[in-house]
Protein backbone atom coordinates (compact mmCIF):
# COMPACT_ATOMS: atom_id res chain seq x y z
CA UNK A 1 0.00 0.00 0.00
CA UNK A 2 1.36 3.92 -1.08
CA UNK A 3 1.66 6.15 1.85
CA UNK A 4 -0.77 8.32 0.58
CA UNK A 5 -3.41 5.25 0.61
CA UNK A 6 -2.33 4.62 4.08
CA UNK A 7 -2.67 8.25 5.25
CA UNK A 8 -6.37 8.40 3.86
CA UNK A 9 -7.28 4.77 5.58
CA UNK A 10 -5.86 6.42 8.41
CA UNK A 11 -7.57 9.48 8.37
CA UNK A 12 -10.81 7.28 8.08
CA UNK A 13 -9.88 5.06 10.75
CA UNK A 14 -8.94 8.28 13.13
CA UNK A 15 -12.22 9.71 12.36
CA UNK A 16 -14.35 6.37 13.23
CA UNK A 17 -12.21 6.16 16.43
CA UNK A 18 -12.61 9.91 17.23
CA UNK A 19 -8.74 10.31 17.70
CA UNK A 20 -8.88 14.50 16.74
CA UNK A 21 -5.11 14.40 17.26
CA UNK A 22 -4.37 11.73 14.15
CA UNK A 23 -7.18 12.90 12.43
CA UNK A 24 -5.93 16.29 12.28
CA UNK A 25 -2.26 15.73 11.79
CA UNK A 26 -3.73 13.25 9.11
CA UNK A 27 -4.96 15.80 7.54
CA UNK A 28 -2.47 18.38 7.54
CA UNK A 29 0.30 15.69 5.93
CA UNK A 30 -2.38 14.61 3.35
CA UNK A 31 -2.62 18.32 2.80
CA UNK A 32 1.20 19.68 2.66
CA UNK A 33 1.49 16.38 0.34
CA UNK A 34 -0.96 18.19 -2.54
CA UNK A 35 0.87 21.20 -1.95
CA UNK A 36 4.28 19.93 -2.90
CA UNK A 37 2.38 18.07 -5.46
CA UNK A 38 0.45 20.91 -6.82
CA UNK A 39 4.34 23.12 -6.63
CA UNK A 40 5.74 20.31 -8.25
CA UNK A 41 3.36 19.35 -11.42
CA UNK A 42 3.04 16.25 -10.77
CA UNK A 43 1.81 12.99 -8.30
CA UNK A 44 4.35 12.00 -5.70
CA UNK A 45 6.17 8.99 -5.55
CA UNK A 46 6.24 7.35 -2.24
CA UNK A 47 9.67 8.38 -1.37
CA UNK A 48 8.89 12.06 -2.66
CA UNK A 49 5.63 12.09 0.15
CA UNK A 50 8.03 10.66 2.65
CA UNK A 51 10.24 13.46 2.08
CA UNK A 52 7.69 15.97 2.90
CA UNK A 53 6.65 13.69 5.91
CA UNK A 54 10.14 14.27 7.12
CA UNK A 55 9.69 17.74 6.90
CA UNK A 56 6.76 17.96 8.73
CA UNK A 57 9.01 16.23 11.12
CA UNK A 58 11.55 18.55 10.89
CA UNK A 59 9.23 21.66 11.60
CA UNK A 60 7.44 20.25 14.14
CA UNK A 61 11.08 19.37 16.19
CA UNK A 62 11.78 22.98 15.53
CA UNK A 63 8.59 24.25 17.14
CA UNK A 64 8.82 21.77 19.83
CA UNK A 65 12.38 23.66 20.66
CA UNK A 66 11.11 27.19 20.24
CA UNK A 67 7.74 26.77 22.11
CA UNK A 68 10.49 25.37 25.30
CA UNK A 69 12.70 28.08 25.24
CA UNK A 70 9.11 30.24 25.54
CA UNK A 71 8.23 28.48 28.56
CA UNK A 72 5.36 27.64 26.43
CA UNK A 73 4.23 23.76 27.86
CA UNK A 74 1.06 23.72 26.33
CA UNK A 75 2.15 24.04 22.88
CA UNK A 76 5.35 21.70 23.64
CA UNK A 77 2.73 18.89 24.75
CA UNK A 78 0.37 19.75 20.95
CA UNK A 79 3.74 19.60 19.41
CA UNK A 80 4.84 16.52 20.70
CA UNK A 81 1.25 14.58 20.21
CA UNK A 82 1.26 15.38 16.38
CA UNK A 83 5.79 14.88 16.05
CA UNK A 84 4.58 11.51 17.74
CA UNK A 85 2.01 10.96 15.01
CA UNK A 86 3.74 11.86 11.74
CA UNK A 87 7.01 10.22 12.81
CA UNK A 88 4.35 7.07 12.28
CA UNK A 89 4.79 7.20 8.91
CA UNK A 90 8.57 7.64 9.22
CA UNK A 91 11.24 5.29 8.28
CA UNK A 92 12.86 3.96 12.07
CA UNK A 93 15.82 6.45 13.15
CA UNK A 94 18.98 5.41 13.48
CA UNK A 95 20.66 5.96 16.55
CA UNK A 96 23.53 7.94 17.53
CA UNK A 97 25.96 4.56 17.65
CA UNK A 98 25.02 3.55 14.10
CA UNK A 99 25.65 6.78 12.78
CA UNK A 100 28.91 7.31 14.41
CA UNK A 101 29.94 3.74 13.02
CA UNK A 102 29.05 5.17 9.40
CA UNK A 103 30.18 8.36 10.05
CA UNK A 104 33.73 6.39 11.29
CA UNK A 105 33.51 3.88 8.27
CA UNK A 106 33.21 6.75 5.60
CA UNK A 107 35.61 9.34 7.39
CA UNK A 108 38.82 6.32 7.47
CA UNK A 109 37.40 5.43 3.76
CA UNK A 110 38.08 9.32 2.23
CA UNK A 111 40.76 9.79 4.87
CA UNK A 112 39.75 12.51 6.17
CA UNK A 113 41.40 13.49 9.46
CA UNK A 114 40.30 17.12 10.68
CA UNK A 115 37.53 19.93 10.01
CA UNK A 116 38.51 20.66 6.22
CA UNK A 117 37.39 17.39 4.91
CA UNK A 118 34.32 17.61 6.69
CA UNK A 119 32.16 19.05 3.47
CA UNK A 120 32.76 16.04 2.04
CA UNK A 121 31.96 13.40 4.89
CA UNK A 122 28.47 15.51 4.89
CA UNK A 123 28.14 14.86 1.65
CA UNK A 124 28.45 11.23 1.50
CA UNK A 125 26.67 10.71 4.98
CA UNK A 126 23.70 12.86 4.08
CA UNK A 127 23.39 10.92 0.69
CA UNK A 128 23.65 7.60 2.80
CA UNK A 129 21.48 8.25 5.66
CA UNK A 130 18.76 9.91 3.65
CA UNK A 131 15.60 9.81 5.31
CA UNK A 132 16.96 7.31 8.48
CA UNK A 133 18.85 10.27 10.51
CA UNK A 134 18.48 13.86 10.84
CA UNK A 135 20.95 16.01 9.15
CA UNK A 136 21.76 18.48 12.41
CA UNK A 137 22.44 14.85 14.08
CA UNK A 138 24.75 13.66 11.62
CA UNK A 139 26.92 16.86 11.72
CA UNK A 140 27.08 16.68 15.38
CA UNK A 141 28.33 13.39 15.70
CA UNK A 142 30.79 14.30 12.69
CA UNK A 143 31.96 17.64 14.32
CA UNK A 144 32.64 15.28 17.36
CA UNK A 145 34.19 12.57 15.48
CA UNK A 146 36.97 15.46 13.61
CA UNK A 147 37.10 18.08 15.99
Amino acid sequence: MDIKTQLTNDLKEAMKSGDAVRKETVRLLRGAIKNAEIDAGHPFSDEEALAVIAKQAKQRRDSIEQYKQANRADLVAEEEAELAVIESYLPAQLSDEEITARAQAVIAELGVTDMKGMGQVMKRLSAELKGVADGKRISQIVRGLLG
